[in-house]
């Protein structure tokens, strides 16, 4: 053992730097001096422009959105491909066995509770959203169709259902992945703060806590808030739409609103209860209810040929991965940038809340257990999922049963849609509704975790008030985007999205080499202890 070089080796990524140390203690908050003043005051302008200037608002963000896609498609699609291919290496390449914390480092959750927090924090209302809009929309040419296939033929259902698998399966794990693994192990192997700079340490060194730290960290918050939002905003427009028919409630943007802000005043209470008390218990119950409304739909939908979709799906995922991941000389770009491109952009502005998120309770885990739990479980688990609600939904739509067949009348309606074709509408229905919101509230509050954690200079306790601080933000923010879109309200969360989702992306790409290079470190370091 040379104690020279292992001395050597271990003061690469030692800093003097300690979390939260350039704090300000304000009105019972403990705040980062740069990021949290400038991303508070980004989102603040934000909001009351949006509110004093809806037209202008969703114009703006309709052209954020339009230029982000014409000018940077080829950087999401070249960007999502490498994250996919980084992660898979890292659960087969010798670094695999790393273990987050130390070689004797103990796990904090079950495995259970891990992967339940991990997948309603990373999937959870988007699945619900688009689980049967999605494969109909693909089907019936709601809005073009991948790679021009023909709709309403059997080629087209394979496709449906294998595109949407596409979106859902290892791209956006692997995103979340990346960052997740990379806080997790500069945190827990390294002892530096967890917040998004920390990840970059290897590359930037001690300057890592200077001015460029603040920008990757305000790009981060303001990412996280935006991408949030959106899956607000959505899981706002699907309630509402349900709670129409089962009730007849009004389906407007007022009751929208109305929803977010009832919602956000759940979530501030279980934030407030902190990962425990809320997101933990919140997280449990969620794949409880997904479990049960997946079964209900099983039992009650066509049983025997939703087993074959489910086949279909995951044979269809593997025929489609290949031709949907290339951008180049494809023919349909409307169809791709309207999907695809807004998919990896919401997956990329999600990443550093369900990255830091997952980050947060994974030490003790391998990174290779880390990466087959975060990669593979989930998207097997959502083949699953599509297998049921998308192939009961296609089932239905090819069948000519039900208003699915005559394409998509209503995204946020789909489902109920669906359901309204099922025995036992009205409860299975309402179990729906019931996912969505507890759904609502794991994403608001585990993402208020986060946002804290990264505004407070990496802590990971931070004050109530911070917290309920930044829930009400996210509630804001959906409610400025459903403004500002006014009729195109979901182009407006889109928009949204997509433009934070831009210059996270090329965050992402580096974290990917400063990822390599400090796993590297580790690796020497264990070679030469005899680990």
């Amino acid at each position: 053992m040379n104690k020279a070089d292992i001395k050597a080796l271990e003061e690469q990524y030692q800093s003097d730097f300690e979390a939260g140390q350039d704090n300000l203690q304000v009105l019972g908050m403990d705040l980062h001096k740069s990021v949290f003043f400038v991303s508070a005051l980004l989102i603040a302008l934000f909001v009351l422009g949006t509110l004093l200037f809806p037209e202008r608002a969703g114009d703006a963000l309709g052209g954020a959105k339009s230029w982000s896609i014409n000018n940077f498609d080829w950087l999401f699609m070249i960007g999502g491909n490498i994250f996919v291919v980084f992660c898979l290496a890292l659960i087969v390449l010798p670094v695999g066995k790393i273990r987050l914390g130390g070689k004797d480092a103990k796990t904090e959750y079950s495995t259970m509770s891990w992967v339940a927090m991990l997948f309603a924090a990373g999937m959870g209302i988007g699945l619900m959203f688009w689980s049967v809009a999605e494969p109909v929309a693909y089907f019936t040419n709601w809005y073009g169709t991948p790679l021009n296939v023909e709709a309403g033929t059997p080629e087209a259902a394979r496709a449906a259902i294998g595109t949407t698998m596409f979106h859902w399966g290892l791209h956006p794990w692997a995103i979340y992945g990346v960052l997740g693994l990379a806080l997790a192990f500069f945190a827990y192997n390294k002892d530096l703060p967890m917040t998004i700079r920390s990840a970059f340490y290897p590359l930037l060194g001690e300057r890592v806590w200077g001015w460029m730290g603040n920008v990757i960290d305000i790009v981060a918050v303001l990412a996280t808030i935006f991408g949030l939002a959106t899956s607000l905003g959505l899981g706002a427009q699907q309630a509402v739409s349900g709670l129409n028919f089962l009730f007849g409630t009004p389906d407007t943007v007022t009751s929208q609103i109305f929803l977010i802000v009832c919602i956000t005043a759940v979530a501030a209470f279980s934030v407030a209860r902190g990962m425990d008390g809320g997101v933990k218990l919140l997280s449990n119950i969620n794949m409880l209810l997904a479990a049960l409304l997946v079964l209900a739909v099983f039992i009650l939908g066509p049983t025997v040929d939703i087993l074959g979709w489910m086949g279909t799906t995951a044979v269809s995922y593997a025929e489609y991965i290949l031709p949907l991941s290339n951008w180049i000389g494809r023919e349909d770009s409307t169809w791709y940038h309207g999907w695809t491109v807004f998919y990896w952009a919401w997956w990329i502005s999600w990443s550093p809340f369900v990255g830091m998120f997952i980050a947060r309770i994974s030490k003790g885990r391998t990174v290779r257990e880390f990466m087959t739990a975060v990669l593979i479980v989930p998207t097997l688990i959502t083949i699953i999922w599509m297998g049921v609600f998308g192939g009961t939904a296609l089932e239905q739509a090819t069948t000519g049963v039900g208003q699915l067949a005559n394409g998509i009348s209503n995204v946020s309606l789909s489902m109920f849609q669906m359901f309204e074709n099922m025995p036992m509408t009205g409860a299975i229905s309402f179990l729906a509704i019931v996912l969505v919101l507890t759904f609502f509230v794991t994403s608001s509050d585990s993402g208020s975790l986060v946002v804290d954690s990264i505004t407070t200079g990496g802590k990971l306790d931070s004050p109530i008030p911070q917290r309920l601080f930044w829930a009400s933000a996210e509630g804001l923010v959906a409610i400025a985007l459903l403004i500002g879109g006014g009729k195109a309200a979901l182009s407006a969360l889109q928009a949204g999205a997509i433009s934070t989702g831009l210059p996270f992306t090329v965050v992402l790409l580096a974290m990917c080499v400063s990822l390599y290079l400090g796993l590297k470190n580790e690796m020497a370091l264990n070679r030469l202890k005899g680990h």
